[in-house]
C-alpha cells in the first residue's frame, strides 16, 4: 500500500533503536520532514495521527552505498533492455519493502568488461541511467536516489565525462576499480578463469585471450586519479578504493585521497584500512551465505573483528536487513552496533550523517518499522521517507 498524506505523527509502542541504545516506553514524533521528539510515552499528547506498533522495532532507513541492482532491473537478461524509467520506478518499490530509503545506485563505467554480462553497462545506457537517476529528484518518488560511479581505471577515454558528472551533482560517490585478472578480487587466476567460463561459455584459449587483452589496456595515470579525487572533494563527494588486496594498495588509495575501502580482500587488509581511519565495506549477502562467493574476505568474521564497519547489498537488496538480525541473533552483535552497519556508518562514509542515518531529533525522518515473522525473519511493516508515510504492510493469517 502506497500512502501519500503528511502530518504530525506519534509512533507508539515500538522499540526505538537510537545511536546509543534501544529505548522502550518512548514515542517518536514526526513533524513535516524531520524527527521532532523522542520522549516518554504519553496519552495526553495531541497529534494529527497516532501509529501503534507494539513490539516492533523502529530503525533509521537503510542506506545502501554499493548496489548494482538497478542494472538488473534495467536489463533482466544480458541483451534485454527495458525502459529505464520503469526500471527505476520498479526498483524503488522493491527497495522500500527491504527498508532501503537511500540508494546509491552503483553504475559500472567500464572500458573493457571481461564478463560483458549486461547491456545496461554499455556507455550509452550508463549515461542514460545517470540522467534518469538525476531526474528522479524533481518528480514524485519513494526513496532518495543517488548515483555511485564505479569507474574502471582502464577507461581514460571517459575521464572528461566523469568530471562533468561530479561537477553537476549527477554522481554522489566515486570509486576506482581495477578488475585486471591476477590482482584484487581476481588475484587467484583460477577463480577468474572459472568465473569467466561460467559467464561466457568459452574455452581455456578464449579465457587466456581475455586475460591478455585486459593486461594490455591502458590504465589511468596517478595524476589523473588525483585530479578526479580532488574534484570530488571540492564537491563534497567521498571517494572509495575497490578490492584492496594489500596494505600497499590501501596506502596508495589514501595517497590519492580515498576514504573508503570497498570489499577488502583479506581480514588483514581490512584491519589495516580501519587502523588508518578508512571506512570498510563488505557485502551483506556474504553474511547470509557464510562467506564470499569469490573466496575472499568473510564478512561475518570481519564484522565480529571490527575490521568492517559498513554492509551494503551489493547485488541482493533483501540481504541488508536480514544481515543485521542474523548478526544480532546468531552472533551476539548488539542491535545498536548491527544497525549502524547499514545506517549511520554508511551515512558518515558518504558525508550525509548530519541529515540522516540515525534516529535523532532534528534529523530527516527516514524511518522503518520492523517486526519478526513467526520463523524469526525480519519484515518491514512501515516506512516513512522525509516524514511522508510511503509504505505499509500487514500479513494475513
Amino acid at each position: 500500500m502506497i500512502l501519500s498524506s503528511r502530518s504530525t505523527t506519534r509512533i507508539t509502542g515500538a522499540r526505538i533503536v537510537t545511536p546509543t541504545e534501544v529505548l522502550e516506553g518512548y514515542d517518536l514524533v514526526l513533524h513535516d520532514d524531520a524527527i521532532a521528539a523522542i520522549e516518554p510515552s504519553s496519552e495526553t499528547q495531541q497529534h494529527d495521527e497516532v501509529v501503534h506498533l507494539p513490539g516492533q522495532y523502529l530503525l533509521p532507513g537503510l542506506i545502501d552505498i554499493h548496489a548494482d541492482y538497478i542494472e538488473h532491473m534495467a536489463a533482466p537478461r544480458p541483451t534485454s533492455l527495458l525502459d529505464l524509467r520503469i526500471a527505476l520506478r520498479e526498483a524503488e518499490r522493491e527497495l522500500i519493502t527491504h527498508g532501503i530509503t537511500t540508494m546509491f545506485h552503483s553504475l559500472a563505467i567500464y572500458g573493457f568488461d571481461a564478463f560483458a554480462t549486461s547491456v545496461a553497462r554499455s556507455p550509452e545506457n550508463t549515461r542514460a541511467l545517470i540522467e534518469v537517476i538525476h531526474a528522479s529528484h524533481s518528480f514524485e518518488h519513494l526513496i532518495h536516489h543517488r548515483c555511485h560511479a564505479r569507474f574502471e581505471i582502464d577507461n581514460p577515454d571517459r575521464v572528461e565525462e566523469l568530471a562533468g558528472y561530479l561537477q553537476t551533482n549527477r554522481v554522489h560517490l566515486l570509486s576506482f576499480m581495477d578488475h585486471t585478472p591476477g590482482q584484487g578480487q581476481y588475484r587467484d587466476l583460477e577463480v577468474f578463469k572459472t568465473t569467466v567460463k561460467a559467464y561466457k561459455g568459452i574455452d581455456d584459449e578464449g579465457v587466456e585471450r581475455l586475460i591478455a587483452m585486459s593486461h594490455e589496456r591502458k590504465k589511468l595515470d596517478v595524476e589523473t586519479m588525483k585530479l578526479l579525487t580532488e574534484l570530488a572533494e571540492r564537491h563534497g563527494i567521498a571517494v572509495a578504493s575497490h578490492d584492496d588486496d594489500s596494505m600497499e594498495r590501501i596506502d596508495f588509495g589514501r595517497s590519492l585521497g580515498t576514504t573508503i575501502s570497498e570489499f577488502p580482500i583479506t581480514l588483514e587488509v581490512a584491519r589495516y584500512a580501519r587502523s588508518v581511519g578508512m571506512h570498510t565495506v563488505a557485502g551483506a549477502p556474504n553474511v547470509l551465505m557464510g562467506g564470499s562467493h569469490s573466496g575472499n574476505l568473510g564478512a561475518t568474521d570481519a564484522v565480529l573483528d571490527g575490521a568492517v564497519d559498513i554492509l551494503c547489498s551489493d547485488y541482493y537488496p533483501a540481504a541488508m536487513l536480514h544481515a543485521v538480525f542474523r548478526l544480532h541473533l546468531d552472533y551476539g552483535v548488539d542491535l545498536v552496533t548491527a544497525v549502524k552497519l547499514v545506517t549511520l556508518n554508511p551515512a558518515r562514509a558518504v558525508r550525509i550523517d548530519d541529515e540522516t542515518g540515525s534516529l535523532e531529533v532534528g534529523k530527516r525522518a527516514d524511518i522503518i518499522a520492523v517486526r519478526h515473522l513467526p520463523e524469526g525473519m525480519p519484515a518491514v511493516t512501515r516506512a516513512w521517507v522525509s516524514g511522508a508515510p510511503v509504505y505499509a504492510l500487514e500479513y494475513r493469517r
